[in-house]
């Protein structure tokens, strides 16, 4: 009688340690997928140094800096924009374009190096902020990000005024006092490497 107890006792204990080891296993696997749903993927950028292989065809394939338009030259592609895109993105345009002169090309693009060039990626705020900012330029930063970096806007901003310029030239007006005063989004852009946010002081 007291052997079948014994045994049942250590059949019991056996049995917990798979349940606990199951469940941390498929807690580290849940773990794992949630943490990759935040990882942001990486926009080459001027300076960026590629390595793109095109599988079986050395003389396609090459190491090569992204020069300050934001392109790179490929044999039989010619200039290709990359700035501002992921790896995975232009390996799949330089495939649809090599697919015109070889048989299902297998394209792989990797950043080897990052670029130099980091004025050229970073986010400035100028104007009626308490500290002017030019920070390096990180992925996900918003006009929000942005302005609370440099310290949020002096008590002499005109709000309604703010405007982001963008590396392409374009001027987006920025609604800050909705942003800052309402927790109105709408105008609180992702930004991109370059973009300026000139915030302009109230006329007295």
């Amino acid at each position: 009688m007291k052997r079948t107890t014994m045994r049942g006792q250590i059949g019991f204990v056996v049995l917990v340690f798979l349940m606990v080891g199951c469940a941390s296993n498929r807690g580290e696997v849940a773990l794992g997928s949630d943490i990759s749903g935040f990882v942001d993927e990486y926009l080459i950028g001027t300076g960026d140094v590629l390595n793109v292989n095109v599988w079986r065809h050395e003389d396609l394939s090459l190491t090569v800096p992204v020069r300050p338009d934001g392109k790179i030259t490929m044999p039989l592609v010619g200039d290709i924009a990359v700035g501002n895109k992921t790896p995975e993105s232009v390996g799949a345009e330089i495939k649809e374009t090599l697919g015109e002169f070889i048989r299902e090309p297998e394209v792989q693009v990797i950043v080897v190096q990052m670029g130099g060039d980091q004025y050229r990626s970073r986010v400035r705020v100028t104007g009626a902020v308490n500290r002017p900012l030019s920070a390096p330029f990180r992925q996900g930063m918003t006009v929000l990000d942005a302005v609370l970096e440099a310290g949020g806007a002096s008590e002499f901003a005109s709000l309604g005024r703010a405007t982001l310029y963008r590396s392409s030239g374009e001027r987006v007006k920025l609604d800050l006092r909705g942003i800052l005063n309402k927790g109105d989004m709408r105008t609180n852009f992702v930004l991109a490497p370059g973009d300026v946010i000139t915030i302009p002081e109230r006329a007295f």
